[in-house]
């Protein structure tokens, strides 16, 4: 099998893939054709089914897995795959694994140093409702390690979650130490508990798509509601805190454009922000280079960015 990070220009397929996505469309001559987002464990890559009604393209759906043939071709400066022929195949055919994007990092070692930020927490009650998530919860144990950090902009993958959460974690940690006026517990805290909501918002793998409740809700008002249920099971957990705790998740986006309730009024809350704020941007930024690796040139203005971007010359 030749994976998507492996393809270039010129190539053409004939292998199995996660059809991730499927919509039917109209050219501005009215021709109908389709758009299709192909997957695998290695990425995603835009494709087009210019002859939908072509007997050579068989009844699929999205989160089918489908042997496609086709030529992979550049379009405005990012490949694109022109699908000739489909099929749909049968269990046994592939292995899940391959199709699904996971972690370059091990889930386990990076589960055991989370919980090393957890045992270094001097505030009892934060420790208990850390605790209380990350310790005993199972469902939520397992949702949370095996989740993704979004749909598809930052940490798209199985573990995303946790890998995100734990550079959000060590960046705070640094914070704490170049700035001892932080509150250490809290700021932590809340870095291990900022994207908990996503658990809700995001649907589990090969799905990974937005649920009712993240659609209407959100992960941070979600989060938010998630850390006070927790607390309401701890006997007398302070009120003030929890709401400082509450705060910071409210605010982690900074802005109210960027989907913060709440715009940052503690310093713990706005260091949390940067900390997110960088994390997604770098991650963001690795991973178009690591999908742009064969151009080694301009690779074209980003939105998020704002810029034309371009990886560093040797």
């Amino acid at each position: 099998m030749k994976f998507i990070r492996e393809l270039k220009e010129g190539d053409r397929i004939f292998d199995i893939y996660l059809c991730k996505h499927k919509q039917a469309a109209v050219t501005k001559n009215g021709k109908a054709y389709e758009n299709v987002i192909l997957q695998d464990k290695t990425g995603t890559i835009d494709a087009k089914v210019w002859e939908p009604n072509n007997p050579g393209i068989g009844n699929y759906n999205a989160l089918d897995y489908i042997e496609v043939h086709g030529d992979v071709n550049n379009f405005q400066g990012n490949l694109q795959v022109n699908i000739k022929r489909i099929r749909v195949c049968r269990e046994g055919e592939y292995h899940p694994a391959d199709y699904l994007p996971v972690s370059g990092k091990d889930i386990g070692v990076m589960y055991g140093e989370l919980k090393g930020f957890i045992q270094s927490i001097q505030n009892t009650w934060l420790k208990q409702l850390l605790e209380a998530f990350f310790i005993r919860d199972e469902a939520f144990v397992r949702a949370f390690r095996h989740s993704s950090a979004a749909k598809t902009v930052h940490h798209g993958f199985v573990g995303g979650l946790l890998e995100h959460t734990l550079s959000v974690t060590k960046l705070c940690d640094y914070y704490c130490k170049a700035y001892p006026v932080l509150k250490r517990d809290l700021l932590l805290t809340a870095a291990m508990c900022h994207d908990i909501g996503k658990v809700k918002e995001i649907s589990p793998f090969p799905e990974n798509d937005y649920t009712d409740d993240g659609q209407l809700l959100g992960h941070i008002v979600m989060g938010s509601q998630m850390v006070a249920e927790k607390a309401a099971e701890i006997e007398d957990f302070p009120h003030v805190l929890l709401a400082q705790l509450q705060h910071c998740i409210l605010a982690h986006h900074g802005k109210y454009e960027y989907g913060s309730p709440k715009l940052p009024a503690l310093m713990e809350a706005l260091a949390l922000n940067y900390a997110d704020d960088t994390d997604a941007k770098l991650e963001t930024f690795k991973e178009i280079l690591e999908n742009n690796s064969a151009n080694q040139g301009w690779l074209g203005f980003n939105r998020l960015f704002e810029s034309n971007l371009r990886a560093t010359k040797e």
